[in-house]
């Protein structure tokens, strides 16, 4: 099973969207990202990881990748850390796979779990308002907007 979470890239103002892609099969224990993400992107892993762990919830013994499409889309920052750790626990069975679909998220990960502020909610705010969705962000940046969003300050909490 594929589990996909809608987020956003940037390009200038403008927010692109990008499907979260994360699949759990048999193979070597360990998490790749793939799809042109920069050093913030695959240093996500170790985010997630981290989050999961001290949310309670654990890694599995199986081979976990995380295609952020589409692929030739260059991929920049540490807002993807909440979209791919919400898809790793769908495709884990931890949440309903088809619990996130009306939303875009994005959010930075805090190696207790907490999620940090990021740049960007207004423009992806604005997107997933152009695709009939809502918004998963940090609290801190929901105060900087105006409009419907569901905001949580835990990604525990956040689906």
């Amino acid at each position: 099973m594929v589990a996909r979470v809608r987020t956003v890239a940037f390009q200038g103002i403008e927010a692109v969207p990008v499907d979260v892609q994360v699949m759990i099969a048999p193979g070597k224990v360990n998490m790749h990202i793939v799809g042109l993400g920069d050093k913030a992107v695959a240093e996500s892993r170790e985010r997630v990881q981290a989050a999961l762990h001290a949310s309670g919830l654990s890694m599995p013994s199986k081979k976990v990748t995380v295609n952020l499409a589409p692929a030739d889309l260059p991929k920049e920052g540490s807002h993807y850390d909440l979209p791919i750790a919400l898809g790793l626990m769908a495709a884990l069975g931890a949440i309903p796979g088809d619990m996130l679909a009306g939303y875009v998220v994005l959010g930075e990960l805090s190696l207790d779990g907490t999620i940090a502020a990021v740049a960007g909610a207004l423009p992806a705010a604005i997107g997933a308002n152009a695709e009939g969705k809502g918004l998963i962000c940090p609290f801190a940046c929901g105060r900087k907007r105006r409009g419907p969003a569901r905001i949580s300050t835990s990604w525990r909490h956040a689906a």
